[in-house]
């Protein structure tokens, strides 16, 4: 089932508390003073590694691994009580789009068993470009027609254009510089569709910008 691509593991955190870890440089001290103690699930954590191998994706088992602020800073809003167990999966760089689809179809089995699973990034994040001094900045034509574009292939449900965007999108490449923001909704579409590749409902629960090319766009598919 897994795209090839040979890279290292899947790292999946296991530990029963997790800290919290603040990977990022150059922000207010207001953010590094935050702290999100959610219990882990090593038990869930145990079932991940089992359904990937399952597909043939490897993963590394991580007690001591927190969680980064990637998972953090949405859940804190979504869970303020930080009362709601929780089990990061890491991603990985360079590997293609089609990979990271398998990789939310081979964990599409936990949605019966309970588990949300979520993907935190932002559908346009191109730091070279934001204006930090306006959080209402106007957008730029290339970052909200990306936005659109998004949108489009959501609703029309075509993964195979998602997983494919800097050659299907002449606004992807400016709209990630990097993938990492991207990936994560690959892995959920993927999840949501599961190995049946059926269409989920697909709900477009937020829709907005900050600072000009970040866009805050949030989806639901159920």
């Amino acid at each position: 089932m897994s795209a090839h691509w040979e890279g290292p593991a899947l790292a999946v955190t296991s530990g029963p508390k997790p800290d919290t870890i603040h990977d990022f440089y150059g922000f207010p001290q207001d953010l590094y003073d935050v702290r999100y103690p959610a219990p882990g699930a090593p038990a869930v954590a145990e079932r991940v590694r089992a359904v990937l191998k399952e597909s043939g994706f490897a993963s590394s088992d991580e007690p001591a691994r927190g969680l980064d602020h990637g998972c953090w800073s949405p859940l804190i809003h979504v869970f303020p009580a930080a009362d709601v167990p929780v089990v990061q999966l890491s991603l990985l760089h360079g590997a293609p789009g089609d990979w990271h689809l398998n990789v939310g179809r081979a964990l599409a089995p936990l949605r019966d068993e309970g588990v949300l699973i979520m993907g935190s990034g932002n559908l346009v994040h191109n730091l070279g470009s934001v204006d930090f001094e306006r959080v209402d900045a106007p957008q730029p034509s290339w970052s909200s027609q990306f936005d659109a574009w998004v949108k489009n292939q959501l609703d029309r449900w075509k993964l195979p254009s998602l997983a494919n965007y800097l050659a299907e999108s002449p606004d992807g490449r400016m709209s990630h510089p990097t993938a990492e923001h991207y990936v994560p909704l690959l892995v959920a579409a993927g999840a949501a569709e599961g190995e049946a590749q059926t269409k989920p409902s697909v709900s477009h629960v937020f829709e907005g910008f900050e600072h000009g090319t970040i866009s805050m766009r949030s989806v639901q598919f159920s």
